[in-house]
């Protein structure tokens, strides 16, 4: 997926994908969730979504129902480090990152 969001091009193709989370539905299921935290080149990071009518990336139908999407949106680097924290990403992964950020307990 690519976006220009603020004069800045996000690509899904371009960026490295850092960490992928899913909330364990299959693609099917109306709560299926699926997402990737990505880096560009230049630092910048975002994520890139997908999932079903009751995720948060639902869209409103004609008909007044809900179907799947998907959607991309960027973060601050707090913001992507909290993210990594809360889904689970391997310590070495954040570390790498964000050395800036993190500290031995």
């Amino acid at each position: 997926m690519k976006r220009v969001i603020d004069g800045k091009v996000y690509d899904t193709k371009t960026a490295e994908a850092i960490h992928d989370w899913s909330n364990g539905y299959y693609q099917n299921d109306f709560n299926f969730c699926n997402e990737t935290l990505y880096r560009t080149k230049k630092g910048a990071w975002f994520i890139y979504g997908e999932g079903g009518a009751m995720s948060g990336y639902a869209r409103r139908c004609e008909s007044n129902s809900f179907t799947g999407g998907d959607g991309l949106r960027v973060l601050t680097e707090a913001e992507a480090l909290a993210w990594l924290e809360e889904h689970d990403a391997d310590a070495d992964v954040i570390q790498q990152h964000f050395p800036q950020l993190v500290e031995e307990a």
